[in-house]
């Protein structure tokens, strides 16, 4: 069923809210059956996340990574290609980071640093998923099986170069040195001292992930290459008999992908950890998927989705800290629920809402 069916506030704005109430009211009848009280539950959620400046700091900074891992989804969806691989190309994109930082860190600000470490970040990114974008695009070999594979080679070989190439010497831990100052995003609450996050991580980088959002509405709908992206991926066979170069599209759209995915480790490494570590990533690449499903593949609806996906993050520490019959395991079963309701069961409510608007419209053209 075509999302032209209905209109596109019901399309692009009901139906979302419909799958995310679904959503909690399925958790709140595991919350019940553990013995706990929902609406509790909902409160120390909602608390935990936007109650105090600490807890939106933590909120946002875990939004900024999915607003990336979103994006990069999002790209690919509108040219029908669907990229598992962000968490691996979020981890390649990782040493570009890294790289910049220990170069630069002793000798140039960290505004200086900046620009290339982003650099540096998009490149390795966009350089994962060339291959499996060329082997999709010339070899027929699906993307999804591809990007994931490329996910645990990304895993292994930053295990390589962690143990036995970029740790520093002396250490036994699988970690580069830590950045100096030269090598750290600011925080936030230096940035702007009026405002209070406490000790959250928040930094510099969630304002370059609203820019990568800027940038990304209008590459897809304000230039020609993001016309052959939705055309492409709305008809291929239609999209090619207009005259777009399908392997020149698929590995555009890929390299631009991997490139957001690969931008996320300016957040963790440069932002927060101030160092390249294992797993850093940390599932982040693949909540992306849900946020833009949930955010319908669009900028501003996955900077929300991203948002209630931070929110569930850090409100689901708070959450089992305050009532410890609601474990670790157990929030993470709600995000799985609303990343369920938001993926594989995002049409549920569709064929109800399509049989109401046409009695509406029958109703209405009959009293016309």
């Amino acid at each position: 069923m075509s999302a032209g069916q209905l209109p596109r506030w019901v399309d692009y704005g009901l139906i979302p809210v419909l799958n995310l109430v679904a959503a909690f009211l399925v958790s709140g009848l595991v919350v019940i059956l553990i013995g706990e009280s929902p609406i509790e539950a909902v409160q120390i959620l909602l608390w935990g996340s936007l109650g105090f400046g600490e807890g939106i700091g933590f909120t946002l900074f875990y939004a900024t990574n999915f607003i990336f891992t979103g994006l990069a989804v999002a790209v690919a969806f509108h040219a029908g290609l669907f990229n598992i691989g962000g968490e691996g190309q979020a981890y390649i994109g990782g040493l570009g980071v890294a790289w910049a930082c220990l170069l630069l860190d002793h000798y140039v600000p960290w505004w200086v640093t900046m620009p290339l470490a982003v650099a540096g970040a998009a490149l390795m990114g966009a350089a994962w998923a060339f291959i499996p974008a060329w082997l999709q695009a010339t070899r027929g070999s699906h993307v999804v099986i591809t990007t994931i594979m490329f996910n645990f080679i990304a895993a292994s070989l930053m295990v390589y170069l962690l143990v036995n190439v970029m740790s520093e010497p002396g250490s036994m831990q699988p970690e580069t040195r830590t950045f100096e100052d030269g090598g750290r995003l600011p925080f936030l609450n230096d940035m702007m001292p009026w405002v209070d996050f406490g000790t959250a991580p928040v930094n510099f980088s969630l304002i370059l992930a609203i820019l990568a959002c800027i940038a990304v509405w209008l590459i897809i709908w304000r230039t020609r290459l993001g016309y052959e992206i939705r055309s492409f991926g709305a008809n291929a066979s239609a999209a090619v008999y207009a005259g777009i170069d399908p392997v020149r599209t698929i590995i555009i759209t890929m390299l631009i992908s991997g490139a957001l995915a690969g931008m996320m480790a300016i957040n963790e490494i440069m932002g927060s950890q101030h160092r390249l570590l294992i797993e850093f990533v940390t599932g982040y690449g693949f909540v992306g998927i849900a946020v833009a499903l949930m955010g319908r593949a669009h900028p501003v609806g996955i900077v929300l989705a991203a948002i209630l996906f931070g929110m569930l993050y850090q409100g689901g520490a708070e959450l089992s800290f305050e009532i410890p019959a609601i474990t670790r395991d157990m929030i993470v079963v709600i995000q799985g629920l609303v990343i369920l309701f938001a993926g594989a069961l995002e049409h549920m409510f569709r064929p109800f809402l399509i049989q109401a608007f046409a009695v509406g419209r029958g109703a209405a053209a009959q009293a016309g």
